[in-house]
């Protein structure tokens, strides 16, 4: 049982730097969640019953915990770094689209934490189907909170867009 979890998790672990990419801002706590991920899901993979794939399970034990561990340090403010945007240095190096593609992740870190979810699953080209396994809600509802969060990324991005020009 553990080479075959060491093997699936090594083949998948993508999934989890990508997850803890998305709820992360630096290399700490991003290390902590990958291993609050991988503790979680070692410890519930005797339960997984092969009723979905691998990798939509580790999605959404992946997901599960990254929300539920900034539910609970969200109550202690951390304070915040000191980076490029908060001190203004422009990057000269920045082409536009890696202009466009940080924008958009700071659009998608405005939004809610199970927005951030739904829509990183979308960006990842998963099937309204696995999100709505991954996520635990149902296809028609995967549907409706896509269209909401596109509506809501775009208001950011033109509201971004205004205060750069």
């Amino acid at each position: 049982m553990k080479e075959e979890f060491a093997q699936l998790v090594s083949e998948n672990q993508d999934i989890i730097h990508k997850v803890c990419n998305l709820y992360c801002n630096n290399a700490e706590d991003k290390r902590d969640l990958f291993q609050d991920v991988l503790y979680q899901l070692w410890k519930s993979y005797p339960s997984f019953r092969s009723e979905s794939k691998f990798t939509t399970w580790m999605y959404r034990v992946a997901l599960n915990t990254a929300i539920t561990r900034f539910k609970k340090f969200k109550k202690t403010p951390k304070p915040e770094e000191i980076n490029e945007r908060i001190i203004q240095v422009p990057d000269l190096k920045d082409d536009v689209l890696e202009e466009k593609l940080k924008a958009l992740y700071e659009a998608i870190n405005q939004l809610s934490k199970i927005e951030r979810a739904i829509i990183m699953l979308h960006l990842e080209e998963n099937s309204y189907q696995e999100i709505a396994q991954i996520m635990g809600i149902t296809e028609t509802n995967v549907g409706v909170k896509i269209n909401r969060i596109k509506k809501k990324l775009k208001t950011i991005l033109m509201k971004q867009e205004a205060l750069w020009n």
